[in-house]
């Protein structure tokens, strides 16, 4: 059987991370400087644009939660400098200060800076990025251990098939990640539903285990206060039509993405894991906001595993769809990068395609496009835990 390389070419970070791409990231803190931002990425090659609609009149741990998650995006190995975008100069030296620490070039500018003058912030933005692109562009690839990289698994618009071979793929190649010293995660809290007492079993302390079941007690309850029913609302209407039928049945197959490895903790939204190994994350369900988190955490690669189709993908971090739905593959052959029809057709194994799929995986780190990438697709998307001011 062929292995696939255990090295990958990327980029070495300051921090002593590696990336996988080597983005500038043009991030607006707050809404009023969103369209600033993004004209901004429009006109200078080599950058990416991250805006919120909010970052005044946050409080708590909504508020906290939107720091940690743009500057994790904003420190993350894939990036390779920032330009930070505001409406106060208060907020951009703020990031400005957590970008610094990791050792990421950075600049900083605000909305009073230049008198309120959106144009001029353009202007000042566009020549700052450019500045930033031409330095990031003389970093080189070099060889880097398997063991640099956290993957991120996803599923989305899942059916059969998903529980059936594409979640358990994600899941083998997730344990030759970790086998090799790397990190995994995974999340979509509400989706352990009926499965959470397997995954609280797996964990590598009591305490870990009683968080886990915790967690997805906290979720339903909050749910159940707000009028709504886990069980009634999820699965939704493509899962049902895809052959999904209760949420239990969903679970099942969702959790399976993390193979069968022991799990080292559960993570907060957005926070790094502390060591190699199979994490779980908290996140919510919907696959924009849960993929944003887990690559605020790190995952420099996401693995999307879909049964009917998700052209969802990160911005920051390259995003390999993958399905064994014939049907799926054979009619988005510009979405699905990985496909496992063979294994559902019983004329490959599973531990075969789990080869394939890792050499793919290591051929996106070393710089291979994903077809999201070629099309354009991508966003990040922060959670919103209360009202604002």
């Amino acid at each position: 059987m062929t292995r696939a390389p255990r090295t990958f070419d990327g980029y070495r970070r300051a921090d002593g991370r590696a990336g996988v791409r080597n983005h500038v990231l043009v991030l607006s803190a707050t809404g009023l400087t969103s369209a600033a931002a993004a004209r901004i990425a429009s006109l200078v090659r080599g950058t990416v644009c991250v805006a919120t609609g909010y970052g005044r009149g946050q409080v708590a741990d909504d508020a906290k939660l939107q720091f940690d998650t743009l500057t994790g995006l904003a420190t993350h190995p894939n990036v390779a400098a920032t330009l930070v975008l505001s409406a106060g100069g208060d907020i951009t030296r703020a990031y400005v200060e957590a970008i610094e620490a990791s050792g990421k070039p950075v600049v900083g500018m605000s909305l009073p800076e230049v008198h309120e003058d959106a144009l001029a912030l353009v202007d000042r933005g566009v020549r700052a990025a450019t500045r930033l692109v031409h330095e990031a562009s003389g970093l080189r690839r070099e060889p880097c251990p398997l063991s640099a990289l956290t993957v991120a698994v996803e599923c989305g618009h899942s059916d059969a098939t998903s529980g059936l071979v594409c979640n358990p793929l994600a899941g083998r190649v997730m344990e030759h990640v970790v086998e090799a010293g790397g990190t995994a995660m995974f999340s979509e809290t509400i989706e352990w539903t009926g499965a959470e007492h397997l995954l609280a079993r797996r964990a590598q302390s009591a305490d870990v285990a009683q968080r886990i079941l915790q967690a997805v007690v906290d979720r339903e309850r909050r749910v159940r206060d707000a009028g709504g029913d886990v069980r009634t609302q999820n699965p939704g209407p493509q899962n049902r039509a895809g052959g999904i039928t209760t949420i239990e049945e969903k679970a099942l197959g969702a959790i399976a993405k993390g193979g069968q490895q022991p799990i080292r903790g559960l993570l907060a939204a957005a926070q790094r894991p502390p060591a190699s190994g199979l994490y779980l994350m908290d996140t919510p369900f919907f696959s924009p906001e849960s993929i944003t988190a887990m690559v605020a955490g790190g995952a420099q690669i996401v693995v999307f595993t879909t049964g009917a189709g998700n052209s969802y993908c990160s911005l920051v971090a390259p995003t390999l769809k993958m399905s064994a739905n014939p049907d799926a593959c054979a009619r988005l052959t510009e979405q699905i990068d990985i496909v496992a029809t063979d294994v559902l057709r019983a004329t490959r194994t599973l531990d075969e395609m789990a080869d394939t799929a890792l050499d793919h995986l290591v051929a996106v780190a070393s710089g291979s496009l994903t077809f999201g990438e070629i099309v354009g697709e991508g966003s990040e998307v922060v959670s919103r835990l209360g009202p604002s001011m």
